[in-house]
C-alpha cells in the first residue's frame, strides 16, 4: 500500500471515529447529567495519548493532528505509523464497546 493510500485510509477511519465520538460524547453528557460518568479521563497514560479528557472528541483531534503532521512528511518512520494505527485501534475499539454497553 502506498503512503498516500495509508494516509487516506487513516483519514477514513478518523471520520468514522469522529462520528462515533460525537454520539458517545452526547451519551456521556446525558449520563453525567444523571449523576453517572464520574471519571477523570477515558484513556490511561499507558495507552499512548497525550490528551487527558472525559470526552472522546479531544482524542480524535489528537490523532487528526498527528495524521496532518504525517501527511506533510515525505517519509514517516514505521514506528510513527504503527503507534498511530495502534492508538486509532484503541480509540475505535473503546468507542465500539461504549456503544454496546450504552445500549444495554
Amino acid at each position: 500500500m502506498t503512503y498516500a493510500k495509508v494516509i487516506a485510509q487513516l483519514k477514513t477511519n478518523l471520520q468514522t471515529a469522529y462520528r462515533q465520538a460525537v454520539d458517545a460524547d452526547n451519551s456521556l453528557d446525558q449520563l453525567q447529567q444523571q449523576g453517572h460518568a464520574k471519571f477523570a479521563k477515558i484513556f490511561t497514560d499507558e495507552q499512548g495519548f497525550t490528551t487527558s479528557s472525559t470526552r472522546f472528541l479531544p482524542y480524535v483531534q489528537e490523532l487528526a493532528d498527528i495524521v496532518a503532521r504525517l501527511e506533510e512528511e515525505t517519509s514517516p518512520s514505521q514506528e510513527q505509523l504503527e503507534h498511530l494505527v495502534k492508538q486509532l485501534a484503541i480509540l475505535l475499539q473503546t468507542l465500539a464497546r461504549f456503544k454496546v454497553q450504552n445500549k444495554a
